[in-house]
């Protein structure tokens, strides 16, 4: 809670009406007939320590409490009666005085003696029962000492005793003086034994008598988004108060402040329905990315995954939470990457609307996804004798969660196949009797890599004869329909709407809900109500029914919006990815004339691939990791790079892909474009060949600025390190640096400096700051050693196919002799070499075939003649491993008739990777269904395909697997494409 102190910036006049209790009249009556005592002393009351005892005595006196002496002095140093004190007990408390009555046998102790309706006030009240209760003697003229004092005023204030204490009183009333102590009602100092004093007793009820005059908070209102409270007193008063910083939502606060001398301290909760501000982003794994509201947003918006924008990511589902307050995000599937690991990471947050419309989300918000835990089983549900669910705590691979063999019922493995239903759902199909069973369960991997911990769950099989049933539907525009049914659905035989001709274009199951889109324009759904019909609509016990469903889309009328543009520096052009908040129509993202950049000052771009600003190079779709198109990303490509600097792209006319379009606003958007790659120092060395100079060579991964702040023609940002100690070159007399190519700068050293460095240099490091590429990116490695002679590396030999081997060089390569290497011992020839970033790649084509389970090694000449543009030669004689990154190939399929499998056989040592639709056998030209696939007992390089139902004879058979990690040799290189006729025997 807060601590701090509110000022009050607007109090209202105060209100006092009559209440039916006698006591509040006595109060308020009080408290009327004191204000001119509080007015006397308005200039020094209620401060702290503000008003001394005589002052304090004024203002009591003058609310009839305390009564002087004829004389009209106080008598502060007199002793007080018990009748005396009884008196002032009664004003302090509020009490009404009793008449008539006389409950004591004191001595001239009457009704109508002037002590008697004050004592039995304090009688009536429990407050004080006298000295003598079994003869009934108060002892009205006596002393009241400290003790008493304090006894008395501990139980009328209902004070806490305390347990241990550190007075001086007797032993029956130590806890009662050390409660008044600790309340501030009697100095620590006092005599609990000697006669209360007038003063000490004023000092009492002085404290008593202003608590008991303020008047209570009872209610408040919060106003103006958190920045005003208002509270109303007991006394009716309403007391608002302007916060110097607004009140958080839903969080309870305290508020102090002061009216009419008296101080407040509330704690006051800001209770808010609709969603002021984004509480938090998380991501506890890389598929799944949570967002958190402070209070309730609206539905439509929030589940539109188009809102939200991760760079490089695709959302596939946004799900609100019942409360209406998280939205969790689904990455999809085929999204071009997965969330961004154990770094910063940025989401934009547009369109999304709070409950009540009062406030529209567009913000950006920095997160960062770590995943730490292992995946967990959280449900297993048996789903008749047919079949079970297992649910597992955050996404999974699907190559894990469908494989058969990592699940267990009751110790046995399980005879049937897996359906994995993208995130973290597998259905596991197979027989499995009434009663209690035991899953085990182990091999299941998350995308962090963590693998769920061996785990035995106990789950229940019960029969199922019931088919499922519809608990709800609802549209998105009117191409999409989402059917939740009551149970986990198998399949759905057909699915129209109004007629059987309007048929779904997609229907896609996720557990108990039914996905159906209506894409085809002549299928979409109508504006008003719609009839959706499920025909055979089956669950896992094979219990299927028709089911219809009415429903009346609402339609998309948000406008789309450009939420970035992603920039790519390539080897030869500049890729600009514009981002869209949803899908966008094809035609209208491919059309030039909706695309203007121009540069930092404002003028239409005229080269490097654009005319008048507009892109040469068609505008075309962003693909994904699997090659498939993204619609809500556009590429617009340059001819050449762009320079380094800033750009504006201008954006309009184009519509989203609703039934019916909605064009966005026009928007411009600001870029930078620099070179992704640092530019960076690659070698240096010295050539002392030359008996009149000393030539020193710089060479950078890339062509460097020659002018500006970044030119790498200034000697001063030159200089070497030798012992720990920074040299510099000289200056005088001695040229600036010039350049031996693009890359390359030469630091001359006049032949009068020469003997001065030659031994100094020897050992020494380049260092070089400042220095900036031709686009304006500086340098980031800053030293390098000074080499005496340079040979040219080999970073990398990789084998790309039987016959062909990639190497790859340090520098730029110039001149390529292909008799300079054997691979293996085969010669090859070299192709043309491509020069990037510091960095030569040349590919060999052999005149022999590599074995692929022992590719050997590639040999370099011992008097090499490939060279740079320098003339440095290769490092002689040097022998390099060659790597596998040959594709493995299927060389032959085969089954048997009457059998549930069919063998493919690989060129090499295989792995394999169920996944489900990834691989397809075709039998007498029908798609048979595949139930499993992995690596064939006794072999290394066998995949065996299970099928559900055996290959009947006579039967031409056909197997297709798709390029992709489902097989891998021992490398992880993914094999390519196989599309085998099966020998079938």
């Amino acid at each position: 809670m807060s601590d701090k102190s509110y000022q009050i910036k607007e109090n209202n006049q105060v209100m006092i009406q009559g209440g039916e209790k006698k006591v509040m009249k006595k109060i308020l009556s009080v408290a009327l007939s004191t204000a001119m005592a509080f007015s006397m002393f308005a200039s020094v009351a209620f401060g702290d320590d503000a008003l001394n005892t005589q002052q304090k005595y004024d203002v009591l006196k003058e609310a009839k409490i305390f009564s002087g002496y004829p004389d009209g002095s106080a008598g502060l140093d007199k002793e007080m009666t018990r009748a005396e004190f009884a008196k002032v007990l009664v004003g302090i408390m509020g009490l009404e005085p009793i008449q008539g009555k006389a409950s004591f046998k004191d001595k001239n102790y009457k009704a109508s003696k002037w002590p008697a309706p004050y004592v039995e006030a304090v009688y009536s009240a429990g407050l004080m029962q006298g000295k003598n209760t079994t003869k009934m003697i108060f002892d009205f003229n006596g002393k009241i000492t400290v003790q008493e004092m304090a006894k008395v005023l501990v139980v009328a204030q209902k004070l806490e005793i305390p347990t241990e204490t550190n007075n001086n009183a007797s032993d029956w009333a130590k806890g009662y003086v050390q409660a008044a102590i600790n309340a501030g009602l009697v100095d620590a100092k006092a005599n609990p034994k000697a006669n209360a004093t007038r003063a000490q007793l004023v000092e009492v009820a002085y404290d008593i008598y202003l608590s008991q005059q303020k008047p209570k908070v009872v209610s408040y209102e919060v106003k103006e988004d958190g920045k005003v409270v208002e509270f109303k007193l007991a006394n009716n008063e309403v007391v608002k108060v302007t916060l110097e910083t607004p009140l958080k939502a839903n969080t309870a606060t305290e508020v102090k402040f002061t009216h009419n001398n008296y101080n407040y301290t509330e704690s006051v909760t800001w209770v808010v329905t609709a969603a002021t501000k984004i509480d938090s982003v998380s991501a506890t794994n890389y598929k799944e990315v949570v967002v958190k509201f402070d209070g309730e947003v609206e539905a439509k918006t929030a589940e539109n995954e188009d809102n939200y924008k991760v760079t490089g990511v695709t959302f596939e589902s946004a799900k609100l939470s019942a409360d209406k307050r998280t939205v969790t995000l689904l990455v999809a599937q085929n999204s071009v990457q997965d969330l961004p690991q154990q770094k910063d990471a940025k989401i934009e947050i547009k369109g999304v609307k709070n409950s009540d419309g009062s406030k529209t989300f567009n913000e950006t918000v920095t997160f960062r996804a770590v995943d730490t835990q292992l995946p967990e089983v959280t449900e297993v549900k048996g789903l008749g004798t047919k079949a079970f669910k297992v649910v597992f705590s955050e996404p999974v691979k699907s190559t894990t969660a469908s494989n058969i063999s990592n699940y267990k019922i009751d110790g046995k493995a399980v005879s049937g196949w897996v359906k994995f239903t993208y995130p973290n759902v597998a259905f596991i199909t197979t027989d499995i009797a009434v009663g209690e069973h035991t899953l085990t369960l182990q091999g299941v991997e998350d995308y962090a890599g963590f693998k769920v911990s061996p785990v035995d769950v106990k789950f229940t099989v019960a029969e199922d004869t019931t088919a499922p049933e519809v608990v709800s539907v609802k549209t998105k525009d009117l191409t999409k329909v989402e059917v939740e049914f009551n149970e986990s659905v198998k399949s759905v035989d057909k699915v129209y709407h109004t007629s059987s001709a309007k048929t779904a274009d997609k229907v896609e199951i996720k557990d108990n809900v039914v996905i159906l889109t209506f894409s085809t324009e002549s299928k979409r759904l109508s504006v008003g109500e719609n009839t959706i019909y499920l025909e055979g609509v089956r669950d896992y016990s094979d219990n299927s029914a028709n089911r219809e469903a009415k429903v009346t889309p609402v339609l998309d009328t948000e406008r789309p919006t450009v939420s970035g543009v992603d920039v790519e520096v390539k080897s030869s052009s500049t890729a600009l990815t514009v981002n869209f908040s949803e899908d966008v129509n094809d035609n209208d993202a491919k059309n030039r004339d909706n695309y203007i950049l121009k540069n930092s000052k404002g003028e239409v771009v005229t080269d490097k691939g654009f005319n008048k600003g507009k892109p040469v190079n068609a505008p075309v779709w962003a693909k994904n990791k699997q090659g498939q198109e993204v619609h809500n990303r556009v590429v617009i490509e340059s001819i050449g790079k762009l320079p380094a600097g800033k750009y504006t792209l201008e954006i309009a006319n184009i519509r989203d892909t609703a039934a019916i379009g909605n064009t966005m606003v026009p928007q411009t958007l600001s870029f930078d474009v620099t070179n992704t790659d640092e530019l960076q120092l690659v070698r240096a060395w010295y050539d002392a060949s030359d008996r009149d100079d000393l030539y020193i060579d710089i060479q950078f991964n890339r062509a460097v600025a020659t002018s500006g702040n970044g030119n790498a023609l200034d000697i001063n940002k030159y200089s070497y390190v030798t012992g720990n100690v920074y040299k510099v070159f000289p200056t005088k007399n001695a040229p600036q640096p010039t350049l031996r190519n693009a890359d390359t700068v030469r630091i001359t050293i006049p032949k009068a400096d020469f003997k001065n460095y030659v031994d100094e240099l020897k050992n020494a490091d380049i260092r070089v700051t400042n220095v900036a590429d031709q686009n304006g990116n500086y340098l980031s490695a800053l030293q390098t050693p000074i080499r005496s002679s340079v040979e040219i590396a080999i970073d990398s030999v990789k084998a790309t196919a039987d016959n062909k081997v990639t190497v790859e060089f340090e520098g730029n390569i110039a001149s390529v002799v292909s008799s300079d290497f054997t691979f293996d011992g085969k010669s090859g020839v070299a192709g043309e070499p491509k020069f990037n970033n510091g960095k030569t790649t040349v590919e060999f084509t052999l005149n022999g075939k590599l074995n692929p389970t022992a590719l050997g090694n590639l040999v370099v000449s011992p008097e090499p003649q490939t060279s740079d543009y320098l003339g440095h030669k290769i490092e002689a004689g040097k022998t390099y491993g060659i790597k596998d990154g040959i594709a493995p190939k299927a060389e032959s399929a085969s089954t048997v008739t009457g059998d549930v499998y069919v063998d493919v056989k690989f060129n090499e040592n295989i792995k394999v990777y169920y996944a489900p639709d990834a691989f397809k056998v075709f039998v007498g030209g029908e798609s048979a269904k595949v139930v499993g696939a992995t690596l064939k007992a006794g072999t290394t390089d066998t995949a065996r395909i299970q099928l559900e139902k055996a290959i009947p004879a006579g039967s031409a058979v056909q197997v297709n697997i798709p390029s992709g990690k489902f097989v891998v040799d021992t490398e992880g290189n993914a094999a390519e494409e196989v599309y085998q006729t099966v020998e079938v025997k």
